[in-house]
């Protein structure tokens, strides 16, 4: 039996979960700034520096009297010059007093601008956000620090708040300690990858979006093969046709990894929720057309199993879409029509006041 959180609710014509994901992607890059009465905050420029001593690009804003910090980034393609979701977040976030870091995750951006590190889908990228808290520490940002993000995004979060601990107790110069590390919030989280690309090819609209991705994923390889050259073979570049093609040729020979399933058994973050030992929400929606629906009871055994794990599961929402009806803003109070990041917030606030 599916338990619905009744506190979500869309216009009728977006309760389908490809026209909310499409709808979303479309209506919100083009017009998210005119829902939103919060200033830019004056982010400035900073490089981190990740596990394995690899740069990454982010930005930082602290507002006054700043109580503590979000960490953010996106999913498995973009960057932060485009990224309009995250940039909605930074916005509702400094306004509530919350410093803001955003970054550029391995092999994205800026980032790839500045290192051929190709991707690991969290088994690294887990250990950066820990050591870009530290960093923003030393700025002046304060804790506790809150790890944020969406879709594959929201798979590097879980594997971040599952190896903080570890991370911190094997590297004291960090200057952080285990209190620092508030917790984590995502978005549509990637949780298996191998059985929800297999999923994602049995529809047309899956089949389209696959191949969108896998040619962003193309684009991106191409980026580090020009700014690092002789980093890349272009000959893999060229087979990479796919997701799997792209895990295949570019990335699992450098992990050590002897084939793509075998990378995403290793990664998947369905099996390491059991693990985390940090106050987690999760909201996941039943209709997300990129996953496949046979991942939700076990999703939701996970939690069950685990007191620090808050599941919101919807009927709707689509993948990272959850834009919500007038009628719905109006119950729940909320400012504008960005439903999921309102209520990362205001679990936030909760979490802040327990």
């Amino acid at each position: 039996m599916m338990c619905y959180t009744p506190a979500y609710n869309p216009s009728w014509f977006l309760q389908n979960g490809v026209i909310m994901t499409v709808h979303t992607a479309l209506w919100g890059s083009r017009y998210w700034e005119s829902t939103n009465q919060n200033p830019e905050p004056s982010y400035q420029e900073k490089i981190f520096i990740g596990g394995q001593g690899v740069p990454i690009f982010g930005l930082v804003a602290i507002p006054e009297n700043a109580h503590s910090t979000i960490i953010a980034t996106y999913g498995i393609t973009g960057e932060l010059k485009t990224e309009w979701s995250l940039r909605v977040l930074g916005r509702k976030a400094y306004a509530q007093g919350y410093a803001v870091v955003l970054f550029d995750w391995r092999a994205h951006g800026k980032t790839a601008d500045l290192s051929p590190t190709l991707t690991s889908d969290g088994l690294y990228e887990g250990e950066d956000f820990i050591r870009i808290a530290a960093a923003a520490k030393a700025m002046g940002c304060p804790g506790k620090f809150w790890f944020t993000a969406f879709s594959l995004g929201g798979q590097l979060v879980l594997w971040a708040l599952k190896v903080a601990s570890e991370v911190i107790r094997e590297h004291e110069d960090l200057g952080l300690e285990d209190s620092d590390i508030g917790g984590g919030m995502v978005i549509c989280p990637s949780l298996d990858s191998e059985r929800s690309l297999s999923y994602l090819v049995t529809k047309p609209f899956g089949r389209y979006l696959e191949t969108q991705i896998a040619r962003n994923l193309k684009k991106l390889a191409w980026r580090i093969h020009d700014a690092h050259p002789g980093s890349i073979d272009p000959a893999a570049i060229e087979r990479a046709n796919s997701i799997w093609g792209f895990d295949n040729e570019l990335v699992i020979n450098r992990l050590g990894f002897p084939s793509v399933e075998a990378y995403y058994q290793a990664s998947s973050a369905l099996q390491i929720l059991p693990q985390i030992s940090k106050p987690t929400l999760i909201i996941y929606a039943a209709d997300d057309p990129l996953f496949d629906p046979a991942i939700i009871p076990e999703l939701q055994d996970a939690c069950d199993r685990n007191p620090v794990i808050d599941l919101l599961l919807t009927r709707y929402g689509g993948h990272v879409g959850y834009m919500s009806s007038k009628n719905c803003q109006r119950q729940l109070q909320d400012p504008d029509p960005w439903w999921a990041w309102n209520r990362v917030l205001q679990w936030l606030e909760q979490q802040r006041n327990s």
